[in-house]
C-alpha cells in the first residue's frame, strides 16, 4: 500500500509538472517577451520583436489541429487586419509532443507557405511560452496594448465551429476599441480548439 501510495504521488507530482502556469489575467504585463524563438525564416525573434505602435497579437495555433484548419481564412483575416491597424502579430507553435511529426520545423515551414503567412510563425521551445501565458488551445489568441499589458483573451470570433454562424467578431472589436482608446468591452471569450502538445 505504502509503495502504491509513493507511485500515486509520483505521478501526480509528474502530472502537475507539465500542467501550464494559470492563465494570464487581463491586465497583467506580457511574460517572456524578450524570450528569442526560431521563426520560420531561419531567425531568431521574439514576441518583443513584433509588436507595433499600437500593441501586438499573439496567436498559439500549429498545422494539425482541425481548428486550426477550419479557421485558417479567420486567422489570416485577423492577422492582416491587426498589420494594418499598427498591431504588431506572430503565430507560436508550442506542440513540443509533435515537434517530430507534423508540427516539426521543417512542416511549419511548409504549412507557412501553403497558407500565405506575412508574419513571424515561430517554435515555442518546450513551449516556455504557452506555459507562462497558461495557454492550452489552438488557435487561442493574447492581445497586449503598447504597454505590453494583456487587454483581450480568447477566440477570434463566437463560432470557431462555423464561420457562416458568427455573430460577434471577439478580436476584430477588440482591435478597434485598443486603436480608438476605447475599454475593451469584451476581455476574455472561450477559445475553442485543439489542446497544445506539451511533452509528457
Amino acid at each position: 500500500m505504502k509503495k502504491l501510495s509513493a507511485f500515486s504521488l509520483l505521478a501526480a507530482l509528474a502530472l502537475f509538472s507539465f500542467m501550464p502556469a494559470e492563465v494570464l489575467q487581463i491586465g497583467a504585463s506580457m511574460p517572456k517577451g524578450n524570450i528569442k524563438m526560431k521563426d520560420i525564416s531561419g531567425k531568431e525573434v521574439s514576441i518583443k520583436d513584433a509588436e507595433g505602435k499600437n500593441g501586438v497579437l499573439v496567436m498559439f495555433s500549429c498545422n494539425t489541429c482541425p481548428y486550426v484548419i477550419k479557421n485558417q481564412e479567420r486567422t489570416n483575416e485577423i492577422m492582416s487586419y491587426a498589420l494594418k491597424n499598427n498591431v504588431g502579430v506572430i503565430i507560436l507553435n508550442s506542440n513540443e509532443a509533435y515537434r517530430d511529426k507534423d508540427d516539426s520545423f521543417n512542416e511549419m515551414q511548409a504549412y507557412a507557405k501553403a497558407q500565405g503567412y506575412k508574419w513571424y510563425y515561430t517554435v515555442d521551445t518546450n513551449h516556455e511560452i504557452a506555459d507562462a501565458f497558461g495557454a492550452t488551445r489552438t488557435p487561442e489568441l493574447f492581445l497586449f496594448d503598447k504597454s505590453e499589458k494583456l487587454v483581450y483573451h480568447g477566440a477570434i470570433d463566437d463560432s470557431p465551429a462555423d464561420a457562416a454562424a458568427v455573430k460577434r467578431h471577439h478580436a476584430k472589436v477588440a482591435i478597434d476599441e485598443l486603436v480608438s482608446g476605447k475599454d475593451i468591452s469584451v476581455k476574455t471569450s472561450k477559445s475553442i480548439g485543439c489542446t497544445i502538445k506539451r511533452k509528457s
